[in-house]
């Protein structure tokens, strides 16, 4: 950056400062662009920009008031600038801010501590092109200025309107030049950004569908066309639906977890495959935990955020309640505290599928569910076999009807492909074993069979809701 004076070719501290602070090849080109092109401005309109610019001067603060000088007022107007309004170094950035000038030039004799810290407020972005004249500095001190984002510098002594119009010309050039390279820096920003997000589902659809890189890409581009937007914006889209349709997922689990611990406690009490039913206690209290853990990784919204507070303190409570021996009245607080963290697993469910503001991932809670139904079906049969309370037989035919209706509308739903469609008629038969277990509830024969057809079901129910979360119709919806 050349300093204004009568030698326009003369390169002053300033520039030397420009190009040490900025990249020495790619400044230096730009500078010479800038001064051919203040040269040719100068010698077309010596007094005058073709075009008016807005100007908010900062000058000294003074007792009386801010009052422009009037050589530099001469000055200004001869050079075709308007004064949009006038500063202090304390009120500079708030001027600059609430004018939106279309350039500020700081006049002032000497660099102050309260110029510094004024500059300092836009951490060398400023919002408009800044130009100073004060007195001759140094070395450092240009670098400094440079650092704060003054664009151009000249002596003050010199106050005419070739000198002010070269000054603000050039500063506002260096301005709107680094104002393209920041919008050239940021358009290369976005581009890489998008790339990574299309990278990411690309894998995570060929993960989900079983296909190659191409057909990927072309499922992404084809959604990307069909809905008008760019492909960085659908492959973000497709990452978001995934991770929703996770939580979801995660979510779902722990109200299956709630009723499968209740469950695998009746087993314990009633001596039904109890070394197996340890096993699982430990494996669904670890699994609980590490949902829980997940869930809080992840950016919720604050109805997210309260709904999986509620679920941690109810999932608290009952884990206290597992530790205990197994007895009838142990069985019935376990059970009590497993309905707290059901309801408070179902808000977490809910608030997240409607966070996710997607209405396939419906299809992810309707199966996820079901997997707690066929759980909350084999535990209060066994609870109403042990503690012959009519409240827990009474649960079982709305229970039973509650799977019903699900499974049938999982059924018709057009979200489903060959393999879904296998595992909803294997869920179907081992459904109607599940009943027969109910029904023959009296018998250890058909105790037994409801605990194995509960975790068949439940193992069907968790492929299932996989293959729902990781579908096309999902993922891209």
């Amino acid at each position: 950056m050349c300093v204004a004076g009568p030698d326009a070719g003369a390169c002053s501290l300033f520039t030397k400062a420009v190009l040490r602070y900025t990249a020495p090849c790619f400044m230096q080109e730009a500078c010479l662009r800038v001064r051919v092109g203040v040269a040719y401005a100068r010698g077309a309109f010596p007094h005058r920009f073709p075009i008016k610019m807005s100007l908010l001067v900062v000058l000294p603060d003074q007792p009386a008031g801010l009052v422009l000088p009037e050589a530099l007022a001469q000055a200004l107007s001869g050079a075709g600038l308007d004064v949009l309004g006038l500063a202090d170094c304390a009120g500079f950035a708030r001027q600059v801010e609430a004018l939106a000038p279309g350039q500020a030039l700081i006049w002032l004799p000497l660099v102050t501590p309260e110029l510094l810290d004024a500059l300092r407020t836009w951490s060398g972005q400023p919002p408009c092109a800044l130009s100073l004249a004060s007195a001759a500095l140094s070395g450092t001190g240009h670098e400094e200025l440079v650092g704060l984002g003054v664009h151009a510098w000249m002596q003050i002594d010199t106050v005419d309107a070739d000198s002010v119009a070269a000054l603000t010309a050039r500063a506002q050039a260096r301005w709107q030049r680094e104002a393209a390279l920041r919008t050239e820096l940021e358009n290369l920003r976005t581009r890489m950004d998008e790339r990574k997000w299309v990278d990411r589902a690309k894998g995570l659809l060929m993960s989900a569908r079983g296909i190659g890189e191409d057909e990927a890409f072309g499922l992404l581009r084809g959604a990307a066309m069909h809905a008008n937007l760019r492909l960085g914006e659908v492959s973000r889209s497709v990452i978001e639906a995934a991770q929703w349709a996770d939580a979801i997922n995660r979510a779902g689990q722990l109200r299956m977890l709630s009723q499968r611990l209740v469950r695998l406690a009746a087993q314990l009490l009633g001596g039904i495959d109890a070394q197996r039913a340890r096993v699982l206690r430990t494996q669904s209290s670890e699994r609980v935990q590490q949902n829980l853990d997940h869930l809080a990784a992840l950016g919720l919204g604050a109805a997210g955020i309260e709904a999986l507070a509620q679920a941690q303190a109810a999932w608290s409570g009952l884990a206290d309640a597992l530790t205990a021996k197994p007895t009838a009245t142990g069985l019935a607080d376990i059970d009590r505290r497993a309905e707290v963290l059901l309801a408070a697993a179902e808000a977490l469910t809910e608030a997240l599928e409607t966070s996710g503001a997607r209405r396939a991932l419906r299809i992810v809670n309707i199966c996820g569910r079901q997997r707690m139904r066929a759980q909350r079906l084999a535990k209060d049969a066994l609870l109403a076999a042990a503690l012959k309370e009519e409240a827990t037989s009474a649960r079982l035919v709305p229970t039973m009807a509650e799977f019903e209706a699900a499974l049938l509308e999982l059924e018709r739903a057009p979200l489903s492909t060959a393999e879904i469609r296998a595992a909803l008629a294997s869920a179907r038969d081992e459904w109607l074993r599940l009943v027969g277990g109910v029904q023959a509830l009296d018998s250890a024969d058909g105790r037994a069979t409801l605990v194995r057809s509960s975790e068949a079901l439940l193992d069907t129910f968790e492929r299932l809701t996989a293959s729902y979360e990781h579908s096309l119709q999902v993922i891209m919806s």
